[in-house]
């Protein structure tokens, strides 16, 4: 007969096994410096020193860096998400599991708008307007136009109220494209399912307000090539949720056969006649195929353009996929990503006489946490 502390000594005996199994298996395990599940880097081993072990934050990184490094983490946060999904749960990580496979992330509170506004006004304020036409676009994200996929009982904020704030300070004429936005939405998929990002669909939506506004024709959407080049798209909201089961997105990007382009990478050299840089598809990151990924300014020109139009985009992320739209309208592109771009666009702006147009694209999820705003001017 199995007594109880029988029972209570194999018990610390597995708990010990489990132990010593989970230590050989991090000290063997190799370290990683990135996570292509996360697209993120890792926390890296900590310096010991007095100074960081009296002010306590030795311990803090140790932590971090054991989270980071456990083996098998991938698994067991892919387990873990799956368990919760299961048993009912809807938000994780900051991201409601919506339907129609849709994940979307959550609206946080603002607190930079007042000051984000001011950075417009002054920024327009030291533009000849006279001479440049300056417009401010703010793209709503999936948890507005899509708000009746969100789970039940899931807390909404407006990001539109926050939107005229910014534009009320700002004092730049603005470019609202909800409207196009919600109409577009009857038709085609406009945020990716997996991604915080618009698709190409919803850039064009995006494109189709901007036209309006600036008095040019569109191209209809039909007249563009349109080439699905993955279905393995995995977003960064994949990542945060950890749901490898999750369905995988599809990217469609579009061209103009009418188009003659040469992109310049002005801070790595690098000219190309494209501005999607399809290796980017082998990797975890495959939206970075927008305009190659980050740089501090690109250059494009469109040979095929008669009007000498030159345009000047301040932008996030989201206006990589707008991009090849709007170049179809300008003789000359300028891209600006502010928070690399070190001697400002105000700079820029004042020793190229030649500009006519500017344009700032921010979406409404990260413009209160975004960096390069501060970078303007």
């Amino acid at each position: 007969m199995i007594t109880n502390s029988t029972i209570r000594r194999i018990v610390s005996i597995t708990y010990c096994a489990i132990i010593l199994l989970l230590a050989v298996g991090f000290m063997a395990s190799p370290k990683k410096e990135f996570s292509e599940n996360e697209n993120r880097y890792l926390a890296k081993e900590p310096v010991l020193s007095v100074k960081n072990l009296v002010s306590g934050t030795y311990m803090e990184s140790m932590s971090e860096w054991l989270s980071d490094q456990f083996p098998m983490r991938d698994f067991f946060m892919g387990f873990k998400s799956t368990v919760e999904i299961g048993t009912g749960k809807r938000e994780i990580n900051g991201v409601y599991v919506a339907q129609e496979d849709y994940l979307i992330e959550a609206y946080a509170q603002p607190v930079n708008t007042q000051r984000i506004g001011e950075t417009f006004r002054n920024f327009y304020e030291k533009t000849d307007s006279s001479q440049i036409d300056m417009r401010l676009m703010l793209i709503p994200t999936a948890i507005t136009i899509y708000r009746d996929k969100l789970p039940s009982g899931a807390p909404f904020r407006s990001q539109m109220d926050v939107a005229q704030e910014i534009y009320q300070t700002a004092k730049i004429p603005s470019i609202d494209c909800i409207e196009q936005l919600i109409q577009g939405a009857e038709s085609g998929q406009l945020y990716y399912r997996t991604d915080h990002h618009w698709t190409m669909y919803g850039a064009y939506q995006g494109y189709l307000a901007y036209c309006e506004a600036k008095g040019l024709s569109p191209v209809p959407l039909e007249s563009w090539s349109a080439q699905t080049v993955t279905e393995e798209f995995a977003g960064t909201l994949y990542s945060k949720v950890n749901d490898y089961s999750h369905p995988k997105d599809s990217i469609t990007i579009y061209t103009n056969p009418n188009d003659r382009l040469t992109v310049t990478y002005v801070d790595t050299g690098e000219v190309t006649d494209s501005l999607y840089n399809l290796d980017y598809l082998a990797q975890k990151d495959k939206y970075s195929l927008f305009l190659n990924n980050i740089h501090t300014c690109v250059e494009i020109e469109n040979e095929n353009v008669e009007s000498d139009a030159v345009l000047v985009v301040i932008k996030d992320s989201y206006a990589n996929s707008i991009i090849p739209f709007l170049a179809h309208h300008y003789h000359k592109i300028y891209v600006f990503d502010t928070r690399y771009y070190k001697e400002g666009p105000s700079h820029f702006l004042s020793e190229h006489a030649e500009v006519t147009d500017v344009l700032l694209l921010y979406n409404m999820n990260t413009i209160d946490t975004d960096s390069g705003i501060r970078g303007i001017y």
